[in-house]
């Protein structure tokens, strides 16, 4: 039971009834924080929500002026693949200090694969800031955030972001969001939103669309906003402790942060606590410390409060999804609950002929050990032992999920093997049913007819269609996630990456017609040893290659594309004879084309059923399950 401040009433939240009820600072059983505002800043993906954060950070004197932090852009992705890539991969919380009021913010990722994480933690907030590009308007993944806000019943303040673009269109998206809520909204509140209009890279907002954005302006009506429309929280400060665990974070001194929203009472170091799953006791266990956000840092605390997001220690094994509380009373919140994962693969030691030389960690115990620990944290995923043979099976949301897994695995010192992701089927009402996606594109009208012809190919149906102004086509299409795996790095190459697209999944529905193979024949190593100069010539003139000179391969191992369908062995280690006779060419240099890099990402949607993606620290070999042709031809045979 928790209470939600209005601006003269509050309402009582009692198994999903709401009630209204007026609420003062005097009412007995019930303390209103008016100084802690709750706040999740949700976006689609590349929205500018990091950056609006930045600002929110500097512009509190959350640092000092000499400090990096004031320099730096897209402060909270710390994480070295988020900054690689440019998006936010883990939802994180800090806090500033407005005047007198403390603002927990909770920044959470804008794609799709990671939805976990903003299911995890958006329960820790009372309201949410929606950004929305003021070019692109509403995407997929801002469909899904505004959704999950909504179905928490969070106060939403809208803000156009990015209005500063050429191709920026304000009016068009403001019209187009409020679409959106129309259309997702649960109760006539819900269509009650404040609309804000901000330059995030430049640290400026406004309660109206500007006329000259040239002019001074500072982030002031945001926070205002936030301490306006945003409820602070209203919880019961007289019963016992509770608080549901929505994030984990490690130290090597201070053992397991478990980190979530005070739902009552308060906490002190030294207090006993009981660790439930629901109803179901988990251990006894005293709280060693309670840690609370300042910006950045974490600082010791004497007293966790009501309302507030803390950090506590002392409770080794918590996972994401318990309920930390006071002996007295022994009952938990409800688990958090997640959309399934649709997409698995295979994983499982190095088999190669180069097994054991580029890992630290490279036997089945070892990754498993490290599986288990990704998934205390990373709750979207599901691991499970393989039961038709050797490895395990990792489900996650997507394949960007599973890359962003396997990449850290693999810069940690992991050594493993991976098969060809798979959709997860389901069989609903005796009928086999598969995962399928909405996907949105937004491409220049020269590339129409390419993604016309690719999603045929994938037998997607559109849904609508239309081109602006500008010369921009922007086309819908429901596909099955099945015949959907590979699209991102085909599309890349064939618009030259130009247009945005994005997906969101939309249900489960009658397994859809299987697409034949897309891609074509690979060129496969015949010998074990180093590619050679000469020998890539051939390959030069059969494909594309995915190595250059003196690299080592094996009996197996695929080391280019085929120009044609099917596969072909090839000797790369072969080298020219010596002969006594001399050629007028004989000095010439071999001229080779730069070989083909495949990312990750690329090379999980390059790979087919008969094949494996050995990963390394150091490498990335695409290889088939049977290395030797022999092998080969018998499996292919005894599959028909």
């Amino acid at each position: 039971m928790c209470a939600k401040l209005g601006a003269k009433r509050a309402y009582i939240v009692y198994n999903s009834i709401v009630l209204p009820k007026t609420v003062t600072r005097e009412d007995a059983g019930f303390s209103i924080y008016m100084d802690i505002r709750n706040v999740a800043i949700i976006a689609h993906v590349d929205h500018g929500k990091t950056t609006l954060v930045d600002g929110m950070l500097k512009q509190t004197h959350t640092f000092r002026a000499n400090e990096k932090e004031m320099t730096q852009t897209t402060i909270l992705d710390s994480n070295a693949l988020e900054r690689e890539k440019g998006i936010t991969i883990l939802a994180k919380n800090t806090a500033v200090m407005y005047h007198k009021t403390k603002i927990n913010i909770i920044d959470t990722p804008g794609h799709a694969d990671f939805s976990g994480e903003v299911e995890r933690v958006i329960n820790m907030a009372d309201g949410a800031l929606l950004i929305i590009d003021a070019a692109e308007g509403p995407l997929p993944q801002t469909q899904f955030v505004l959704q999950k806000a909504m179905e928490h019943n969070l106060k939403l303040i809208v803000v156009i972001n990015k209005i500063d673009r050429k191709d920026a269109r304000p009016a068009e998206v403001l019209r187009e969001t409020e679409e959106l809520f129309l259309h997702l909204a649960h109760h006539a509140r819900h269509l009650d939103f404040p609309v804000l209009y901000a330059v995030g890279r430049e640290e400026k907002a406004w309660d109206a669309y500007p006329e000259d954005m040239r002019q001074p302006q500072d982030l002031t009506p945001l926070f205002k906003a936030i301490l306006k429309y945003i409820p602070a929280p209203v919880v019961d400060a007289s019963k016992p402790f509770k608080m549901l665990v929505s994030t984990l974070d490690f130290d090597t001194h201070k053992g397991t942060f478990a980190i979530g929203k005070v739902g009552q009472g308060s906490v002190k170091p030294g207090q006993k606590v009981f660790q439930m799953l629901e109803d179901k006791k988990l251990g006894a266990f005293t709280v060693s410390e309670v840690f609370t956000s300042v910006g950045l840092k974490r600082v010791p605390d004497a007293i966790g409060e009501t309302g507030d997001i803390i950090a506590v220690t002392g409770v080794p094994d918590v996972g994401i999804g318990q309920t930390l509380t006071d002996p007295s009373d022994p009952i938990g919140f409800p688990a958090i609950h997640l959309e399934e994962p649709t997409l698995k693969i295979l994983v499982s030691a190095n088999t190669s002929p180069f097994a054991g030389r580029e890992g630290k960690f490279s036997t089945a115990r070892q990754i498993y050990q490290r599986l288990l620990k990704e998934k205390q944290t990373n709750i979207g995923l599901r691991i499970t032992e393989n039961s038709e043979g050797t490895g395990f099976i990792v489900a996650g949301r997507g394949e960007l999920h599973l890359a962003i897994l396997f990449e850290n695995l693999r810069r940690e010192g992991y050594e493993f093997q991976v098969g060809k992701p798979e959709v997860i089927l389901k069989d609903i009402d005796g009928v086999t049913q598969e995962p399928f996606e909405e996907i949105t594109i937004e491409i220049d009208n020269a590339y129409v007819g390419v993604i016309s012809e690719e999603l045929g190919r994938r037998r997607a149906v559109m849904l609508d269609t239309h081109t602006n102004e500008r010369g921009v086509t922007k086309m819908v299409y429901k596909v099955s996630s099945r015949n959907l795996l590979g699209f991102r790095g085909d599309i890349l190459t064939k618009t030259r990456g130009n247009g945005i697209f994005a997906t969101r999944i939309i249900g489960y529905f009658p397994r859809a017609e299987h697409i034949p193979k897309l891609r074509n024949g690979v060129l496969v190593s015949l010998e074990t040893g180093k590619s050679t100069g000469y020998a890539l010539t051939t390959v030069q003139d059969r494909g594309k290659a995915f190595i250059g000179p003196g690299i080592p391969v094996y009996e197996g191992m695929i080391i280019g594309l085929n120009n044609r369908s099917e596969d072909i062995d090839i000797n790369v280690c072969r080298i020219k004879k010596l002969t006594n006779i001399h050629s007028a060419n004989a000095d010439v240099a071999i001229q080779l084309d730069p070989p083909m890099q495949l990312s990750l990402e690329q090379a999980l949607d390059f790979i087919e059923d008969d094949e494996l993606l050995e990963i390394t620290p150091q490498s990335l070999r695409p290889r088939k399950k049977f290395l030797t042709k022999v092998g080969r031809v018998r499996s292919a045979r005894s599959e028909k």
